[in-house]
């Protein structure tokens, strides 16, 4: 399997980043948690006129019509930033999944609405406070509910930066959309989970290489010590192992078959305790002031905390593993190939 990226997938990545660092640094966090904002107007329209909420649109409903590898990157992007604005489930999942029941909807022809969505996965929804509009689940149907329609009660999230809330609402209100693939949402949800705690935890380790190349003890850099190289080390192995874990489960998403779903676990489970695994590293590093507010590291822990139990548990996800390896072929040449051709 080839993880060779293209120049153009390399330029929207590039873009992401570019107007990530602009945008989401701590000094708006700070800001955001300090008026306590639910978002940065400012910052979204910024996200909205690169293009980047369209990404995986078809382009039936004005979208760019790309892949889950290529909205990957853009999650990626969004967790080395802990971006707070609610890109990856609205551009990621609810708008894809809207389009394609409905791909001429009003909603969808402004490229800065946000919609939220309610999935069964999902008990609480994310930024609804801040939505243009709901898809809400009952009963195995969609329904799409603007934010007049609908009750929300706050509900309490580690994570400072995302808004979770119970949503009720009267389904007379609502405008029927059928049935979508809400599999299909749900892996895209856990997918790009996935690939926001590889940026959160590229993030973490970079900050505490960062501090201890500054950090003097005894005489010299705290990065001189082994302990302290060991510790950082052991976290960016992580990181690179998960890496081609979730790159082969966008690969492989569209297949949406026992295998590819397998892949999409796999990649959750490893990415997410990558970015644990060097959230904790980078504390340890930073000393007593590591567990303080005034050092960010907190944030990408409280992050990737919040992502590991949204869009399926790690007990589930092991189960959908275990369903794979108990029930197909395993082997050197098959754990790994298509199921379709090596039964």
């Amino acid at each position: 399997m080839d993880f060779t990226l293209s120049p153009e997938q390399h330029m929207f990545a590039d873009t992401a980043r570019a107007v990530f660092a602009d945008t989401c640094t701590p000094d708006h966090w700070r800001r955001q948690m300090e008026t306590g904002a639910s978002g940065d107007e400012a910052r979204w329209q910024a996200i909205a006129e690169t293009g980047l909420t369209t990404l995986m649109l078809p382009e039936a409903a004005g979208g760019m019509g790309l892949s889950e590898i290529d909205f990957a990157l853009i999650a990626e992007a969004a967790g080395y930033v802990a971006l707070p604005e609610p890109l990856v489930e609205s551009a990621g999942v609810a708008a894809p999944l809207l389009a394609a029941i409905v791909p001429t909807c009003p909603v969808l022809a402004d490229p800065a609405a946000r919609v939220a969505l309610q999935h069964p996965a999902n008990p609480l929804v994310a930024d609804a406070d801040i939505a243009t509009a709901l898809i809400l689940y009952r009963g195995g149907a969609a329904y799409l509910a603007p934010p007049d329609a609908v009750r929300l009660t706050r509900r309490q999230s580690i994570d400072p930066f995302r808004r979770l809330f119970a949503v009720d609402c009267d389904i007379a209100d609502a405008e029927p959309l059928g049935t979508p693939d809400w599999e299909l949402a749900f892996d895209r949800g856990a997918l790009f989970a996935a690939a926001q705690g590889l940026g959160l935890a590229q993030r973490v380790v970079d900050m505490a290489v960062a501090y201890a190349k500054e950090r003097q003890q005894f005489g010299k850099p705290i990065g001189s010590y082994q302990a302290v190289k060991h510790h950082l080390a052991s976290a960016q192995v992580a990181i690179e192992f998960a890496r081609p874990v979730v790159m082969a489960a966008a690969v492989e998403i569209g297949h949406r078959d026992l295998q590819a779903r397998a892949r999409v676990s796999h990649a959750k489970i490893v990415a997410l305790e990558a970015a644990d695994q060097a959230a904790r590293a980078s504390i340890q590093v930073h000393g007593a002031m590591g567990y303080s507010w005034e050092v960010d590291v907190h944030l990408f822990l409280k992050r990737a905390l919040g992502l590991n139990n949204a869009w399926g548990t790690p007990g589930f996800h092991r189960a959908r593993i275990a369903r794979r390896l108990f029930t197909r072929a395993t082997g050197p040449d098959q754990t790994f190939a298509r199921e379709l051709i090596h039964g």
